[in-house]
């Protein structure tokens, strides 16, 4: 059976998450991490995964989300002491969609890192065009001693081998499946087992055969089979090491 680390039931449109869970189990996935992304939507996402024993799901503030009040340790603190809350995130640094002086978005990336640190569980960390300073206040704030998740990751090797040794695990999306991805899938080849989670992000960024269409949980499948076929290894060696690697990130 495979897991899906990252989704957002919660995004996906016009679905239920009761239909998406079945269909996922129907395509050999077990479980779902199901992530926030704001903390106006977190009673929903909670309420899903109190009726639904296969979705776990996290709490945190992306780092595009713009916010009147920021989130404080002790908000986010009291609102993951729950044991459907597994992780801190989604959470970290995005360049790309947001400009001018960032410094907030660094600072929210930091109350993140103290929050998980402060209640023990691991983080879900969003990085894009800002890969220096992901790494610089990960290291700052001593993140290595919760460890976590660089989702969605599509970076060089060198990098990949920087996160792992912080402890990190590195997730792959659907965007490995993709012909332009060649550098991804280096990593892929060359990571070691026991650092690696597969994902889907949805509903964004679907695999090949669906890309550019809506995204679901069940479609992790298609990240797991691509894998394999790309370490030339069996689809039941990546869904037994991804599956293990997550029940240990987020026990």
């Amino acid at each position: 059976m495979l897991v899906d680390s990252h989704c957002h039931l919660d995004l996906i449109p016009h679905s239920d998450p009761r239909n998406l869970v079945a269909t996922a189990h129907h395509h050999g996935v077990s479980h779902l991490l199901s992530v926030g992304v704001d903390l106006t939507s977190f009673p929903q996402l909670l309420a899903i995964a109190q009726n639904l024993n296969q979705v776990s799901i996290s709490v945190g503030v992306h780092p595009n989300t713009i916010l009147e009040t920021e989130p404080d340790v002790t908000t986010l603190c009291h609102l993951a002491d729950n044991p459907k809350v597994v992780a801190i995130g989604e959470t970290g640094l995005d360049y790309f969609r947001s400009q001018g002086d960032l410094t907030w978005q660094q600072q929210r990336f930091r109350t993140h890192i103290q929050a998980a640190k402060a209640i023990g569980k691991p983080l879900i960390v969003h990085n894009r065009e800002a890969t220096a300073d992901t790494l610089r206040i990960l290291r700052e704030e001593n993140a290595a001693t919760v460890g976590g998740v660089m989702h969605c990751f599509v970076e060089d090797w060198e990098i990949a081998q920087q996160v792992m040794e912080m402890g990190f695990y590195i997730s792959f999306s659907g965007i490995v499946t993709f012909k332009s991805a060649i550098l991804l899938q280096t990593v892929a080849k060359k990571i070691p087992l026991d650092h690696m989670l597969i994902e889907t992000d949805a509903p964004y960024l679907a695999p090949v055969p669906y890309r550019g269409q809506m995204n679901q949980p069940a479609y992790v499948k298609y990240v797991a089979e691509f894998i394999a076929d790309l370490r030339e290894e069996t689809l039941m060696t990546i869904g037994q090491a991804t599956t293990q690697n997550f029940w240990r990130l987020f026990s």
